[in-house]
C-alpha cells in the first residue's frame, strides 16, 4: 500500500533515475558542438529515434488522462479514442511520404525555413513563432503536471514550497540537456519510452490479478462490460465520438502536431538518411497504435476494478468525479502493490520529462536558428561565442516556462487547463495553412501580408470555436478546429497572393 511508499522511499528512486540520465548525457555529449546540439550529427540509429519519440509523443497528460476518460461523458467514452488513433496512422503516412521528403532534400535543421524558401522571411518567422508559443504552453502545463506529482508525493511533505519544486524539475531537464541536446534526448527518451510503457503494463497485470483474470482474459472481460464500443456512427456530427470527426481530427493533428512541429521533426532529421527516418516513421506509427491500445484498455479496467473491488471508491473521493485525472493516480498508488505505486511515481515523470526535456531543446534549436540565423552566422562567428550564444536562451526558455508554470498554479482548475490546451491547437492552424499553401500550390504570396493573416485566422477560430454551438444549433469543432483554421489561413494566403506562380 502507499504507507510503503514514503517521500523518502521515492525521493531516493527520483534520484537515482536522475544520476542515469545525466549519466547518458554525460556520455552522449561528450564532444559536443552546436551540430551534435541541433542535429546529433544526422547520426541517430532509426529504431533508438523511433522508440524515443512514442515518450514524447505520449506525454504525462496521456498517461494519466486517458485511461481516466475512458469512464467518463463525452469525448473519449469508451474505445472511442481508437477512432482518432487510426487518424494518427494515416497521418503519419503522409508525413514519412510527404513531408520527410521535402525536409530532408532541403537539409533543414528548422523545418520552418522551408516556409523562408517558399514565400520569404515573413512566412519564415510567424511560422517558427507559433511554434514556440504552441511549445511553450504545451510543455508548461507537462511541466506543470509533473511538478504537483512530484510537490504532492515528495518535495511538498519535506516542506519545499510548489515553486522550488518547479525550479527543482526545470533545472533537472536543464543540466541533462544543455550540452547534448538533440542526441542526449534520442537516449533519454528512449529510457524514458521504457519505464512509461512498463508502468502501464505492470498496472494491468496487477488489476488482472486483484480482478481474479488471467491476461488472456482481458478481451473477453471487456467485451463484456459498457466499455467496449469502438466505433461511433449514429449520433451525428453533434456527437464529440462521431467517428468521420475523430478520424479526420487524427488525421489533421498528426500531421501538424508532428509533421508540422520542430520538437517532433527534429528528432527524425538526426537520422542518417531519408530512407532511415521513413522507417522509423513506420515503426513508431505502428507501435503507438499498440501504446495507445494498452493505454485505453488500462482506463477500462481501472473502472472494472472500480465496480468489482473498490464500488464504493466515488462516493469515498467524490472529487475523482469531476476530475477523471485522479482515477489512475488514485488506484495505483493506493489500491495496488508498493510496486505498482513505484513505477507509476516514475512512468508519470518519465512521460512528463520525454516531451518538456525534448521541447526545451526545440525551443531553443527554432531560436537560435530561426531568429538569430546561426546557420548564416557559423561562417563569421566562433563555435565558443555560438555555444555561448545557445546556452542563454537555453536558460531564457527554462526561466519563461518557469514562469508560465506558476501562472498556472495560481488559476489552475481543469477548465483552465482544458482552455489553454485548446488555445495552443489554435496556433497550429495557420501553420498547416502555410505548408499546405506552399506544398499544395506554386503561387507566390504577398509575404509582407502574412502576419496578419495567421493572426486573424488564430483568433477567428478561436471565436468560431467558443460561440460554434449557439451559432450551429450545437455542433462544436473540438479538435477539427484545426482543419477550419488550415482552410481559412489557406483561403486567406490565396487572396493575397500575387497571381503568379513561384519558381519550382
Amino acid at each position: 500500500m502507499i504507507e510503503q511508499l514514503t517521500p523518502g522511499l521515492i525521493l531516493i528512486i527520483i534520484v537515482a533515475y536522475f544520476l542515469l540520465l545525466i549519466t547518458i548525457s554525460f556520455i552522449t555529449s561528450r564532444g559536443a558542438d552546436n551540430n551534435t546540439f541541433f542535429l546529433a550529427g544526422r547520426k541517430s540509429p532509426w529504431l533508438l529515434v523511433a522508440i524515443g519519440m512514442i515518450g514524447a509523443t505520449l506525454s504525462g497528460v496521456t498517461f494519466i488522462s486517458t485511461p481516466g476518460v475512458i469512464g467518463g461523458d463525452g469525448l473519449n467514452k469508451a474505445y472511442s479514442y481508437m477512432q482518432m488513433v487510426m487518424g494518427y496512422f494515416l497521418g503519419y503516412i503522409v508525413i514519412a511520404h510527404v513531408l520527410l521528403p521535402l525536409y530532408y532534400r532541403m537539409q533543414l535543421t528548422s523545418i520552418y525555413a522551408y516556409l523562408g524558401e517558399r514565400f520569404g522571411p515573413y512566412s519564415y518567422k510567424i511560422g517558427s513563432a507559433f511554434f514556440l508559443l504552441s511549445r511553450i504552453i504545451g510543455a508548461s502545463l507537462r511541466l506543470y503536471l509533473v511538478a504537483l506529482v512530484l510537490h504532492s508525493f515528495v518535495l511538498g511533505p519535506f516542506g519545499i514550497s510548489f515553486a522550488l519544486t518547479v525550479l527543482v524539475t526545470i533545472v533537472l531537464i536543464w543540466v541533462y540537456t544543455f550540452q547534448g541536446g538533440i542526441k542526449t534526448i534520442v537516449w533519454t527518451d528512449t529510457l524514458q519510452t521504457t519505464f512509461m510503457l512498463s508502468a502501464v503494463i505492470l498496472t494491468i497485470i496487477y488489476i488482472c490479478k486483484a480482478l481474479g483474470i488471467s491476461v488472456m482474459e482481458i478481451p473477453a472481460t471487456i467485451r463484456a462490460s459498457e466499455y467496449s464500443q469502438v466505433f461511433f456512427f449514429d449520433g451525428g456530427w453533434n456527437d464529440p465520438n462521431n467517428f468521420f470527426k475523430q478520424f479526420i481530427s487524427g488525421i489533421l493533428i498528426t500531421i501538424v502536431m508532428t509533421g508540422l512541429d520542430q520538437d517532433m521533426m527534429q528528432k527524425n532529421l538526426t537520422c542518417r538518411s531519408l530512407k532511415d527516418a521513413q522507417k522509423n516513421m513506420y515503426t513508431f506509427n505502428i507501435v503507438l497504435v499498440f501504446a495507445n491500445l494498452m493505454f485505453i484498455t488500462l482506463g477500462a479496467l481501472l473502472y472494472i476494478f472500480i465496480q468489482e473491488v473498490q464500488p464504493d471508491l466515488f462516493s469515498q473521493y467524490p472529487e475523482m468525479l469531476s476530475s477523471r485525472d485522479q482515477v489512475y493516480p488514485r488506484i495505483a498508488l493506493e489500491f495496488l502493490p508498493p510496486i505498482v505505486g513505484i513505477f507509476f511515481i516514475l512512468g508519470i515523470i518519465a512521460a512528463a520529462y520525454s516531451s518538456a526535456d525534448s521541447a526545451l531543446t526545440s525551443l531553443t534549436t527554432a531560436f537560435c536558428i530561426d531568429f538569430l540565423d546561426f546557420e548564416k552566422r557559423q561562417a563569421t562567428e566562433s563555435e565558443q561565442i555560438l555555444r555561448r550564444t545557445r546556452l542563454i536562451v537555453h536558460i531564457g526558455f527554462s526561466a519563461v516556462l518557469l514562469v508560465i508554470i506558476l501562472v498556472v498554479k495560481q488559476f489552475a482548475d481543469s477548465s483552465i487547463l482544458n482552455t489553454l490546451f485548446r488555445w495552443a491547437g489554435y496556433t497550429y492552424g495557420p501553420i498547416l495553412g502555410l505548408f499546405a499553401f506552399g506544398i499544395m500550390t506554386k503561387m507566390k504570396i504577398k509575404d509582407h501580408l502574412v502576419i496578419p493573416v495567421a493572426i486573424f485566422a488564430a483568433l477567428a477560430s478561436y471565436l468560431v470555436d467558443t460561440s460554434s454551438a449557439q451559432i450551429l444549433g450545437g455542433f462544436q469543432f473540438g479538435s477539427t478546429i484545426i482543419l477550419f483554421n488550415g482552410v481559412l489561413t489557406f483561403l486567406l494566403l490565396w487572396l493575397i497572393s500575387e497571381g503568379r506562380s513561384a519558381e519550382a
